[in-house]
């Protein structure tokens, strides 16, 4: 039993909204979980960007989806949600996807129904209803820790506004085991019809310019490209005043103690060595 997902299980069940701030690394995990917030996000939008400089265009492996959550479980305390993406393997073979993110110690994953496409300029194509339904089912049956949470995206409403058929297709995930259900882009009224409609807790992505309160159908809110978007603004302002001033920025200090080198220094004052 993990700890920090029988965590998130409680958070859920006491019925507050959870802001998932998206993380980029271990680093930005750690402040994240430093400003008191319960859990951690990471994406494939995220990881695309921080790893290898690149959008987020389905070109990412298993490996390294899980791989990196791995390091961000590794370094924070509270539980971390992690994009599994379409799963990666067909149904048949989706038990080795729970598996590698299960072992990387997140407390939940969510697998989509997007086959291909994820951006306006090329044809977007969904799974058939009954397909991805089969591919939620046997996540559900291939975990080994009851407690890790399988959550079904649907992207239906994103790619043809169409509501009914997204509901269609989050009741088939939620009959087939999903613990949570994820209607992709929806605003405050499609929520609330979903969870009218789904017998169960929500996920969504953040909807720029409203608050987490006008999220609150919703048991998780992820705000996938907090960490990068903020990476972005900072550190092109500081490049920009390091440029016109020749002065770096920050304190490394306040970097060290967030990164436990005071820790480090007594365990080696402790063992009689020079720190």
């Amino acid at each position: 039993m993990d700890p920090r997902r029988q965590k998130l299980k409680q958070l859920l069940a006491a019925g507050k909204t959870l802001a998932a701030l998206g993380a980029t690394d271990a680093l930005s995990a750690k402040v994240i979980e430093s400003h008191g917030f319960e859990c951690v996000y990471i994406g494939s939008y995220a990881t695309a960007a921080s790893r290898f400089g690149l959008a987020d265009t389905g070109l990412l492996t298993l490996n390294e989806m899980a791989e990196q959550a791995r390091t961000i479980v590794d370094a924070v305390r509270v539980p971390v949600v992690a994009d599994a993406e379409g799963g990666f393997n067909d149904a048949a073979n989706l038990w080795r996807t729970v598996q590698a993110f299960e072992r990387a110690g997140v407390a939940a994953i969510h697998i989509e129904d997007h086959a291909f496409g994820k951006h306006a300029e090329v044809p977007q194509q969904l799974r058939p209803g009954p397909e991805a339904a089969a591919r939620i089912r046997a996540a559900v049956d291939a975990r080994g820790d009851p407690d890790f949470l399988i959550v079904a995206r649907s992207d239906a409403f994103w790619v043809a506004r169409d509501l009914d058929d997204c509901i269609a297709r989050l009741r088939l995930y939620a009959e087939a085991g999903a613990d949570l259900v994820f209607p992709t882009l929806v605003g405050p009224a499609e929520l609330a019809e979903v969870r009218r409609r789904v017998a169960r807790p929500a996920m969504v992505v953040d909807m720029p310019g409203r608050s987490l309160a006008e999220h609150g159908d919703a048991a998780i809110v992820l705000y996938y490209a907090f960490s990068a978007l903020a990476q972005l603004d900072a550190l092109n302002a500081a490049a920009a005043r390091f440029k016109a001033t020749g002065l770096a920025p920050g304190n490394a200090a306040d970097l060290e103690k967030l990164l436990g080198y005071q820790a480090f220094a007594a365990r080696a004052r402790k063992y009689g060595e020079s720190s």
